[in-house]
């Protein structure tokens, strides 16, 4: 389809001419992927539709044989979404992208459409519980063995990657506990191996991080989080090259149908537009409210890649634009004494969620962490006494207040 086959940019204007300079990411968020009907409507068009007619009998068959560029069925492509899946992949300056119905879906698809039994996957350590749940159980289940490396000492990668390896799985900053992973140093040791490199950069998403400039080969979202941002759709994304997308992705998901659908699809395009005004705002305040939390005697330590505190602040002013939107903080108290504090808030929001419009705090090893075994999450610093805030668009102001007056 439109979108497997050619590359994304800029939609041509009613002469068919194109800007002859290359646009910023900004400019991209709006006016990439753009595909107005004959209709020539403002905003982008919602093809609610399973399915797709020819013209003819000799059409379908070409359409289905790739000589014609044509929609089959919503399964494998769909006009809105590839509107969202052009323009994503312009933000990110990636050859193509993938929809998914999900971060999960998009997560396992990455590396899936890759393995085979008897392949190896080296992964980070420190992840998303549901990613780690995929890696160390199911995988194993089909015969692919997976390991996991702590930090960022290169020895450990070079013994970890001393074998042939298929792919790499990173998480960056990792959720909850905001490690950062050195992109480019995994990268050049993965790549000796020839392994795929991929980075799953939804707690930086495309604005502050950019994994593809730094050595990696597959990015995936969760576009539920900063993409869309605002609470109302499930989806994902996957981002490579042609190649890659081509070769392994596509017909994995052509035949196993993890389809984002064409209305969330709608939703999240529109919610690029304002992608970049959302994150660098909720960057700024995180910034602040990590800095108020840092003085706080009943919190025992402040997780921020943009703290100079933190250990991987050298990485992250190398690889990433602001400290992220999210932090995470352990509190000097028992969990009664944690939850009491949660539940005196007043602006800040409990919920499992990230990357919102509206800030949220949520207990992880009680929540999102919880399937994870106990010593497993101590591992990973997950303790109870943990808790992790993804900052908002509120005032900054506002939020330190509703934290003093809770914590103090």
């Amino acid at each position: 389809m439109t979108h497997r086959h050619r590359p994304w940019g800029y939609q041509q204007d009613s002469d068919g001419a194109l800007p002859n300079w290359e646009l910023h990411p900004d400019t991209q968020a709006i006016r990439a992927g753009l595909a107005r009907s004959g209709f020539g409507e403002t905003s982008e068009a919602l093809y609610l539709s399973s399915g797709f007619t020819y013209d003819s009998a000799e059409q379908a068959v070409h359409s289905f044989t790739d000589e014609v560029d044509h929609f089959l069925y919503s399964r494998f492509a769909n006009p809105t979404v590839a509107m969202f899946e052009n323009r994503l992949a312009a933000i990110e300056g990636a050859e193509f992208c993938v929809g998914t119905g999900s971060g999960m879906s998009a997560m396992f698809a990455s590396i899936a459409c890759l393995v085979e039994a008897g392949d190896r996957v080296v992964a980070s350590a420190a992840m998303f519980s549901s990613c780690y749940v995929v890696l160390s159980e199911f995988l194993p289940k089909w015969g692919v063995q997976v390991e996991f490396v702590r930090g960022n000492n290169p020895e450990d990668w070079q013994r970890a990657l001393s074998q042939k390896t298929k792919a790499v799985f990173l998480e960056t900053p990792t959720n909850p506990m905001l490690e950062v992973v050195d992109i480019a140093m995994v990268s050049e040791i993965a790549h000796q191996v020839g392994a795929t490199v991929i980075v799953d950069n939804v707690m930086a998403s495309p604005i502050l991080q950019k994994p593809l400039q730094l050595g990696a080969d597959v990015v995936m979202y969760s576009a539920t989080k900063h993409i869309d941002g605002q609470g109302r759709v499930l989806g994902g994304a996957i981002l490579g090259s042609f190649d890659y997308i081509q070769g392994s992705l596509n017909p994995f998901i052509r035949h196993t149908g993890p389809t984002l659908s064409a209305f969330n699809a709608w939703v999240l395009v529109k919610s690029l537009e304002t992608l970049s005004l959302r994150v660098n705002r909720m960057n700024d305040n995180a910034a602040v409210v990590a800095d108020f939390l840092t003085k706080q005697s009943r919190i025992k330590s402040v997780n921020y890649p943009g703290l100079p505190t933190h250990p991987d602040y050298e990485i992250t002013r190398r690889q990433m634009i602001g400290g992220g939107t999210t932090i995470s903080f352990d509190f000097n108290g028992d969990t009664d004494s944690l939850f009491k504090v949660m539940d005196k808030l007043q602006v800040i929001d409990i919920s499992n969620n990230l990357g919102d419009s509206k800030s949220l705090i949520t207990h992880p090893a009680s929540t999102t962490h919880r399937r994870l075994d106990p010593e497993l999450r101590a591992q990973m610093g997950i303790t109870d006494s943990v808790v992790r805030l993804s900052v908002g668009l509120e005032h900054s102001s506002d939020l330190i207040k509703d934290l003093d007056q809770a914590i103090n």
